[in-house]
């Protein structure tokens, strides 16, 4: 398992996440001469994208999020992609909620599973940074923000070898293994069987600094090439023309990770079989988690340095719906096997004195090993960043 997967995964997911709340919010837009009270303007929509902008890139989020660790559980990344989706006034139902989830989760597997080299998720990573900057091009403090985590991501991956970016590849697999929801963009065109698995192409580009398939060269035991062998291949592949930037700027050449809903289109998701096999077999697995106590502390320091807005004076927070209506919301929410919805835990990393110390009883209530006098214990630490909060 890779130690530097976990800043690729939250910044690909989210960068998913933007692209489908932007998509949303313009498809219930109103012009504001219009609007009721309760209506979506495009004011509205360029505030919360600027505001779970401005939370993504929250400098001491990013802090915690580049030190080297292990990923952690699918429900504890989506906790907290659910208080960043709740970084603005708009809120989201449980079963928009899981629909955006799942949409986030399928479009950046099928990212992964395409990426050419193991080192071209670094450029969808950056295809999903172009794409947010274009969002907040009018606020130059918040583009500020994206652009120094692009310049942690160059200083960070730019000079990590073939090997360990095949190792980022293999543990981002590993945390989508036996992911298999049916996404309609992915049906239509194709590159999705019925069963939820994604179709791997065999034409196109071939990766960067490699040859078209077709020739094989035999060498001597002096490595001098005696005997050229051609063979026919049953797909059409091409050789690049060039390789992507991977700098703060440039062409990035491949189009995985940029914005697939930038043309209008209804996206529609559903429960393979497998994965809801997958559900029936979640309530068999009822062990304590042993890493729960480190998994509370991860999420309440990352959660530490996001700020949740909350509606003030008369102002109402407004309600954002994935489906197409109120009705389809609402089934989507009765038929979700309870397993693969995620049931949220809201931890308010405040000053409140009553709120901190219960929060240190539950990480006291999941304590494995006792710590050693010499080093204080993870709930400390997280009081202390709390206080400094």
């Amino acid at each position: 398992m890779s130690g530097r997967a976990l800043p690729l995964l939250f910044l690909n997911l989210g960068g998913e996440m933007l692209y489908i709340l932007d998509q949303r919010l313009r498809a219930q837009s109103i012009p504001g001469e219009k609007a009721r009270k309760d209506e979506w303007t495009d004011v509205d929509r360029k505030r919360v994208m600027n505001d779970i902008i401005t939370t993504m890139f929250n400098k001491k989020f990013m802090e915690e999020l580049f030190k080297p660790q292990e990923l952690y559980s699918k429900k504890a990344l989506r906790t907290v992609y659910d208080r960043l989706a709740h970084a603005s006034i708009m809120r989201l139902n449980q079963a928009s909620m899981d629909k955006l989830y799942d949409l986030m989760t399928m479009a950046f597997k099928y990212q992964v599973l395409l990426c050419p080299r193991p080192k071209d998720i670094l450029l969808v990573t950056f295809n999903h940074l172009d794409a947010i900057k274009d969002f907040i091009r009018d606020s130059p403090g918040i583009l500020n923000q994206v652009d120094e985590t692009f310049r942690q991501l160059i200083e960070v991956y730019g000079g990590l070898s073939a090997g360990e970016f095949q190792l980022i590849r293999q543990t981002l697999l590993l945390f989508f293994q036996d992911m298999h929801i049916r996404v309609s963009i992915f049906l239509k065109d194709k590159v999705q069987n019925s069963n939820g698995r994604f179709v791997l192409p065999i034409s196109g580009p071939v990766p960067w600094g490699t040859e078209v398939p077709g020739l094989i060269r035999m060498y001597n035991r002096n490595g001098d090439e005696v005997k050229r062998t051609e063979f026919t291949t049953d797909g059409n592949y091409i050789t690049p023309q060039r390789e992507g930037s991977f700098d703060l700027y440039g062409d990035r050449v491949l189009k995985l990770g940029t914005n697939m809903y930038s043309v209008s289109r209804q996206v529609e998701t559903h429960m393979s079989g497998s994965s809801k096999n997958l559900a029936s077999h979640a309530k068999e697995n009822v062990a304590p988690n042993p890493l729960a106590k480190e998994e509370l502390n991860f999420l309440a320091r990352l959660l530490g340095g996001l700020d949740i807005k909350k509606p003030g004076g008369s102002e109402t927070g407004f309600r954002l719906n994935l489906f197409t209506t109120d009705e389809e919301e609402e089934q989507a929410a009765l038929t979700r096997p309870e397993e693969l919805s995620y049931k949220v835990v809201n931890i308010e990393a405040t000053q409140d004195p009553g709120l901190r110390a219960e929060l240190a009883r539950i990480a006291g209530e999941l304590e494995v090993a006792e710590p050693s006098p010499a080093s204080s214990g993870k709930g400390e630490d997280l009081l202390a960043l709390m206080d400094g909060l």
